[in-house]
């Protein structure tokens, strides 16, 4: 279902190198395992493998189908993993055009003025026949005073409270904690409905939980199988972790040689967003006390028109892996021209989904040629399925990769400190 290839960054270490590191490798997993590393009361998401609570699939599943039936759109008011993972996985799974079901926008995950008072008016104005649009909002935030998602939120639900009156209620649904914060005393006073963020998952490990799954039902993706993707992994990596070990070894000798960015770099539009949540996942978990390597992403081949240069000829601090899916995801073939105009004939016949594999394969042939370290993580095919697998092995391999840096895969001192500096701005006390 995924395969790892690290024979080419293989090439850019020595074993003596690797050695060392497979040893802090295997440590750290000894760690993550057994609950004795740092932040070890944060690691509910893997429980969460272990004994997966079907009834919460079952009740995710009727509430996103009913909404599916209801609503025109439906907005997902979150910030960074509150709704990362979601979008990740709807981007991957879902049509580019005329998806059935309720148009998914985001709010609450920046402050931009323009973009929420365009969010507001388009909801608010009616459709084509006159009549309104039926919007529903799920709002997911542990504290509930994240600024950006607050903000938003308030926004939003006085914008409901004036579309449907007392019937906004409904509309709403809470994601977050069992007790305290600022959503449960809306949620005691409007009777909203709520899903509970569990205590010991933290936001960038949570889209297998209601804060990921909700959007995602509401979307058409089947979540069942998506949760029990991510069950296989589990199971797959207990037995046998050597895919993790052996990339976190490498990755980990790669930033003892001073590598600095790694550039998850994807030939398949569809998991642009996908390399998004990879990128608050690591850049979280590893960037601290001066360690980690800084995660981007990159969608080819578009921007091989842009960065390519860049990571074919220029400083050399960086790696690069490979985001792969290997069955066609199209079945489209260049058509014949007659006249032959644009010289593109030569093609003819030929799969797009060919030409992008034979575009990859070039690429990487060019970027190992430039001297960069390279790392390919296959997907048999895209589906829900393999994504939900996908996102189990970036989980596991992110907590044994930052283990073996001496470090806590699970805190973020350095975002408190933005929050800190902003609210002092803005004169809360």
């Amino acid at each position: 279902m995924i395969s790892i290839d690290i024979d080419i960054a293989q090439k850019f270490i020595d074993e003596s190198e690797l050695s060392l590191s497979r040893d802090k490798c295997e440590n750290a997993l000894l760690h993550l395992k057994n609950k004795t590393g740092p932040g070890s009361e944060w690691l509910g998401w893997r429980d969460l493998m272990k004994s997966p609570n079907d009834a919460l699939l079952e009740e995710i599943d009727s509430l996103g189908r009913k909404i599916r039936k209801e609503a025109d759109i439906f907005i997902v008011c979150g910030i960074g993993g509150s709704y990362l993972g979601a979008k990740a996985v709807i981007d991957a799974l879902s049509p580019n055009f005329g998806n059935k079901g309720p148009e998914i926008l985001y709010a609450g995950h920046h402050m931009g003025g323009k973009y929420l008072n365009e969010l507001l008016d388009y909801i608010t104005t009616p459709k084509a026949d006159g009549s309104s649009k039926s919007v529903f909002v799920n709002v997911i935030s542990k504290s509930g005073s994240t600024l950006e998602t607050a903000l938003s939120f308030r926004m939003i639900r006085q914008t409901l409270d004036e579309m449907y009156g007392d019937d906004s209620d409904h509309r709403i649904i809470c994601t977050t904690s069992e007790e305290g914060g600022v959503l449960n005393t809306l949620i005691e006073e409007k009777k909203y409905r709520k899903f509970v963020i569990p205590d010991n998952v933290g936001g960038r490990f949570s889209v297998l939980t209601p804060v990921g799954l909700i959007p995602i039902s509401v979307a058409g993706i089947d979540i069942k199988t998506l949760f029990y993707g991510a069950v296989s992994a589990y199971k797959k990596y207990e037995s046998d972790p050597e895919e993790v070990l052996s990339y976190a070894a490498v990755r980990r000798t790669l930033h003892e040689k001073e590598i600095t960015i790694d550039i998850f770099s994807c030939f398949e539009p569809e998991l642009t967003s996908f390399g998004g949540w990879i990128q608050q996942l690591l850049g979280e978990s590893e960037g601290k006390e001066g360690k980690g390597i800084f995660p981007a992403v990159a969608a080819f081949s578009t921007d091989l028109h842009s960065l390519g240069q860049f990571i074919q000829e220029g400083t050399r601090s960086l790696m690069e892996t490979f985001l792969i899916v290997d069955s066609p995801t199209s079945s489209l073939k260049v058509n014949e021209m007659p006249g032959n105009h644009d010289n593109l004939n030569y093609l003819s016949g030929k799969s797009f989904h060919d030409i992008n594999t034979k575009a990859r394969i070039g690429t990487i042939q060019a970027h190992k040629d430039g001297n960069v370290p390279i790392i390919k993580i296959t997907l048999e095919r895209l589906s829900a399925e393999t994504i939900g697998g996908l996102i189990y092995f970036f989980e596991f391999f992110t907590g044994v990769f930052v283990y073996s840096l001496d470090l806590n895969p699970f805190n973020q001192p350095g975002v408190e400190d933005y929050k800190k500096a902003m609210y002092r701005l803005l004169g809360k006390e």
